[in-house]
């Protein structure tokens, strides 16, 4: 269910859960469902992302509906009508239904809401892709079973968010606030872009992506299944990773979205994404892809006291209700929500919160002193990051922290399940460095953790750096280079 790390790539894969394992049942949970949650989790917190494997009667469907949105969209006109050009507004995210079209993104869709019939333009009759009703039920279950999943991770109580979910089945005059998108980009006899935009790839090949910078999903939990490769999102290291570069005939990308990450009080990031669609030169049909999103109501609050009473912290920021309809209409700046809970960008810039201030005065005041040995003041500043940054996170996250013997955490990090891998995860533990009090680390341990969580150290340390033996660097830098596998 799990993979490391792609052999010869150095480019990480995500975490493959079985779907029928994150059925909940009654009673205790079995084994397969707590690895599988386990595992899900981890993907998440890692990649943003992870890889459900369905049933192989649903893989058939699946693929069923992608033939049937390769035909609907070759059948199209070569010119979006006027009125079907999408105008990305807001205020109508919950009533999209029937065909839209985004010229400049080279983007055409056909979105699927029960309870809203569709329009087509001039009245005239058209048959939409097949099988929709019947992909949007198992999609819709499967995007439940992984919200429970991820609620069970989190020590909330059994569905703790059905009531801002559609009713199973819809009342009557209802309409689904969730939807199903028939996707397709690039298709070459559509002929309604006039722009795009390139960006250059690490490797420095030119790509290009339907938008100038990334896409964040508003919705609870979003799957996607594409026929080609091409979909990427941004990991924990701020790395784009192709995820859906080896997907079995029956397996889906799963991601969370802005909803989640406001519900759970910032606790799951939503994944920041963006889909390739070069290397299509001599494909008729484009890229198409299925993409369903579990959708909150628009007359219900997105609250995090279901996170209070599980005993998780909750910032001021998540502390009061927000209406569905207006979280859904305003902006979110991603920057500041990607700088919160991944590790390598924790800001604590000085003066902000006051904590680098007595430090300051600390240091003015024993400057007169005889001054500290490298290694004194190396495991002092240690001490300090570990008393106002870990233990802060963790006790946001509601983690109790108790620290591994030295010797016995150098095999945990190179092992695929230990004491302390759920805890290295959860609070962003630095890659390499054994999960002990930074009073045991040794020097070279001691700067990759304050390098993590103390962003720019190493710039303003470069003087106590010198003076530490070169041998100790050296060693640092290759023993960082190690990666956990949890």
């Amino acid at each position: 269910m799990w993979k490391g790390f792609m052999a010869g790539s150095g480019v990480p894969s995500l975490g493959r859960v079985k779907l029928s394992n994150l059925v909940p049942s009654e009673g205790l949970p079995s084994d397969s469902y707590k690895l599988s949650v386990q595992m899900l989790s981890q993907s998440l917190a890692q990649y943003s992302a992870a890889i459900i494997q369905f049933p192989t009667c649903d893989g058939a469907l699946l693929r069923s509906g992608l033939d049937s949105a390769r035909l609907y969209f070759l059948q199209r006109a070569s010119y979006a009508p006027p009125d079907m050009i999408h105008t990305n507004d807001s205020h109508e995210w919950c009533k999209t239904s029937g065909y839209y079209a985004d010229p400049h993104l080279w983007q055409e869709m056909y979105d699927y809401r029960p309870g809203l019939t569709p329009s087509e333009p001039g009245n005239t009759m058209e048959f939409p892709p097949a099988g929709l009703p019947d992909i949007f039920a198992i999609l819709g279950k499967a995007a439940r079973d992984i919200l429970d999943a991820i609620s069970f991770y989190l020590n909330l109580r059994s569905s703790p968010f059905t009531e801002i979910l559609d009713n199973v089945p819809l009342r009557n005059h209802e309409i689904s606030s969730s939807v199903l998108s028939v996707c397709c980009h690039a298709r070459p006899s559509f002929q309604g872009a006039q722009h795009h935009s390139l960006t250059t790839q690490e490797d420095g090949q030119l790509v290009m992506f339907t938008d100038h910078d990334h896409q964040v999903d508003k919705s609870l939990i979003s799957l996607v299944k594409s026929d080609r490769a091409g979909f990427h999102i941004r990991d924990f290291h701020g790395h784009w990773v192709l995820v859906d570069g080896d997907l079995g005939p029956q397996e889906v990308i799963i991601y969370p979205g802005l909803a989640l990450y406001q519900a759970t009080a910032g606790y799951i990031s939503p994944a920041m994404h963006r889909t390739e669609i070069t290397n299509l030169q001599g494909n008729m049909y484009g890229r198409c892809s299925l993409a369903f999103k579990l959708m909150p109501k628009s007359m219900t609050s997105l609250n995090c006291s279901e996170m209070r009473a599980a005993g998780h912290g909750v910032e001021a920021q998540f502390q009061l209700p927000i209406p569905v309809d207006d979280f859904m209409q305003r902006s979110h700046p991603t920057d500041q929500i990607f700088n919160r809970h991944s590790f390598p960008t924790f800001s604590f810039a000085a003066g902000q919160d006051g904590s680098m201030k007595p430090l300051m005065r600390r240091r003015k005041n024993t400057s007169r002193c005889k001054p500290l040995p490298p290694s004194k003041r190396l495991r002092l500043e240690a001490q300090r990051v570990l008393k106002e940054r870990v233990q802060d996170i963790a006790e946001k996250k509601g983690i109790k922290l108790r620290f591994c013997n030295l010797k016995e955490c150098e095999s945990h990090i190179h092992a695929l399940d230990s004491q302390c891998a759920n805890i290295r995860m959860e609070i962003g533990w630095p890659p390499g460095v054994p999960f002990v009090h930074p009073h045991d680390l040794p020097n070279k341990a001691k700067i990759g953790f304050l390098e993590a969580y103390e962003p720019g150290w190493t710039a303003t340390h470069d003087m106590e750096l010198s003076l530490i033996e070169p041998g100790q660097v050296s060693q640092h830098s290759a023993n960082c280079n190690c990666n956990i596998s949890v």
